[in-house]
């Protein structure tokens, strides 16, 4: 059965405890009387419908609760004051509203209501991005979407000397592509003159931040993308891809030349080495031919008869051993005669018969007189049977 049910004659298992045992004080007090005893009596300046050692005894606790009050007051508010500062962060301290001073990582405590303390995450990469429309040098409109990535390099400088430091890096960026974008043509900004329009703006865009002294330090500025309107997307494809076809071709003509050439010039120094050796070989012929010549101009004037006949014979010889055919003229007839040597060789047996050289004159001599004779011989036997035919 509950404690305050109807019929329980309201056994307060605190108050009815010590209504029973006397008036004694053997449990704990009400908490609500004595609550509201003391605030009651603190409220009403000590006062109240009791004599006056009862009015003694209530200043004496009020004094205590004030003092206890300030107490959890005063350490309440040292709580309050207490805070770290993280290794990526930085504090900035303003007291009663004046810059006083920067604090590091580590324990920190500022007095509330008279500091106060900015927190700010200085190593974090920041990313910003957009997407413009901007004209270019050559009156063109072109798309263009770019990112800047960006840290707090002075805490002091972000929080104090700008009211909104990012909306302030984002007027920059929209200055800084504006500039390089205008002053450059569509071509360039369309294909290899994005990297350095980044880096022009990247440079533009620190310029006017430490100007505005905002403590951010610009890490890098990207241009992601860069593409002529979509009402025209279309032209600019055909522009494109011509110029594509037109690298294309560059290459391939390059490439042909540097297949040419090569050869064209080692043909070409073939030729000049070829021609150089012709050179030196009449050259050294000549000379051959003339140091020949002044020999045997000396062998001649010793013996001229024997140097003329011997010349003679050896033309012969370097004629007649070309030829298959020889006709040889005799006097005192009026027919050539045909010696068919080709016919002579084929029907004569293949022996192997090795010439002997002739070595003198006179046995020349006696060759060239033995032939005459025969050849002289059937001339006049020919030349009978042509008068007895008659």
């Amino acid at each position: 059965m509950a404690w305050n049910e109807p019929g329980n004659n309201n056994n307060d298992p605190w108050g009815n405890r010590n209504r029973n045992s006397g008036g004694k004080n053997d449990g704990p007090p009400d908490l609500d009387e004595f609550l509201r005893k003391t605030f009651g009596r603190f409220l009403r300046g000590g006062g109240g419908s009791g004599g006056g050692s009862r009015s003694g005894s209530g200043g004496s606790s009020g004094s205590t609760v004030i003092v206890v009050v300030i107490a959890v007051l005063a350490v309440l508010y040292f709580i309050k004051g207490i805070g770290i500062v993280n290794e990526q962060e930085r504090a900035v301290v303003l007291r009663f509203g004046e810059y006083k001073e920067t604090r590091g990582p580590g324990f920190r405590w500022n007095p509330p209501f008279i500091d106060k303390v900015f927190t700010e995450n200085v190593t974090q990469v920041r990313t910003w991005s957009t997407k413009e429309q901007m004209l270019t040098k050559d009156l063109n409109i072109v798309d263009i979407k770019l990112s800047v990535q960006f840290s707090i390099d002075s805490a002091r400088d972000f929080v104090l000397n700008t009211k909104n430091p990012e909306m302030s890096l984002q007027q920059a960026s929209y200055s800084a592509l504006r500039h390089v974008v205008g002053s450059t043509v569509m071509h360039e900004v369309l294909t290899e003159g994005r990297s350095r329009i980044a880096v022009e703006v990247e440079e533009r865009l620190q310029s006017y931040l430490d100007a505005y002294t905002t403590g951010i330090n610009v890490q890098k500025v990207n241009i992601e993308d860069t593409n002529p309107p979509k009402e025209v997307q279309w032209a600019f494809d055909d522009v494109i891809k011509a110029r594509e076809d037109e690298e294309r071709y560059k290459n391939e003509a390059q490439a042909y030349a540097n297949d040419v050439i090569p050869r064209a010039r080692g043909r070409a120094q073939r030729m000049v080495e070829e021609a150089s050796g012709y050179r030196d070989q009449v050259i050294a012929r000549a000379e051959g031919e003339a140091a020949r010549f002044k020999s045997l101009l000396t062998e001649y004037r010793k013996a001229p008869e024997v140097t003329r006949e011997r010349l003679y014979l050896e033309m012969m010889q370097e004629v007649l051993s070309n030829s298959s055919k020889i006709l040889v003229d005799v006097e005192g007839g009026n027919n050539l005669m045909y010696l068919p040597l080709d016919k002579l060789m084929e029907n004569r047996p293949r022996t192997t018969v090795r010439a002997t050289p002739v070595t003198s004159g006179s046995e020349l001599d006696e060759l060239a007189a033995r032939v005459v004779e025969r050849l002289q011989a059937e001339s006049q036997s020919n030349n009978l049977r042509r008068r007895e035919g008659r």
